[in-house]
């Protein structure tokens, strides 16, 4: 049985490094595909995703857990990138389509296999819309492809997104709304009629 977020940080504040280890185990992959993403260089997403467990481990009895450990911890990962992009001196930033395909593999068992099923013989399609939707949120504003990536596929709560990006949460509704929409738009070239339904169903307080 998996131990949870919480449990770990606890253990690692009465200062068990195993427990430590595997948070970094459990999420260094996402960390790194957050700074590369940002970042578009391998050396520098490293160097960011060490110093973000670095900080981590640093400041970890001053995390409270009002958010969930993975929100801290994005949060942190996203301010150093962001400091490393600031000392570029307003070079521009965009996500890296590699990294782009991983996340939208990622959401497969999501609202990838909600929309096509599980059918074994659908994988090779399932694949394939992965890949165009990798190639769609490279055509969605910055601000609009990232919090789709943070609610479908982290699953990140409204309330957790906005305290990640520093917003309302009434913004991360408005764009939200606006993000599914514009990828609904461009999916349909690829899907016909059949437009995929990112969210369906979902009601949150």
């Amino acid at each position: 049985m998996e131990i949870d977020d919480l449990t770990l940080v606890s253990r690692c504040k009465e200062g068990d490094q195993q427990a430590f280890r595997l948070l970094v185990k459990r999420y260094e992959r996402k960390v790194f595909s957050l700074a590369f993403g940002m970042l578009k260089d391998r050396e520098e997403a490293m160097d960011v995703s060490q110093e973000a467990f670095i900080k981590v481990h640093r400041y970890l009895a001053d995390f409270k857990g009002d958010s969930s450990f993975y929100t801290w911890l994005y949060r942190i990962t996203r301010n150093l990138a962001v400091d490393r992009i600031r000392s570029r001196r307003g070079e521009g930033v965009a996500f890296d389509e590699k990294v782009g395909q991983d996340e939208a593999e990622l959401s497969d068992a999501g609202f990838l296999s909600t929309r096509l099923g599980t059918n074994p013989q659908k994988s090779a399609l399932r694949r394939e819309l992965a890949e165009t939707m990798a190639e769609a949120l490279q055509q969605i504003p910055e601000k609009h492809r990232e919090i789709l990536l943070l609610r479908e596929v982290d699953g990140l709560s409204y309330e957790d997104i906005a305290r990640v990006l520093e917003i309302p949460k009434g913004t991360v509704m408005s764009r939200l709304f606006h993000a599914r929409a514009k990828m609904q738009k461009l999916l349909e070239g690829y899907l016909g009629g059949d437009r995929p339904e990112f969210g369906v169903g979902e009601e949150e307080g």
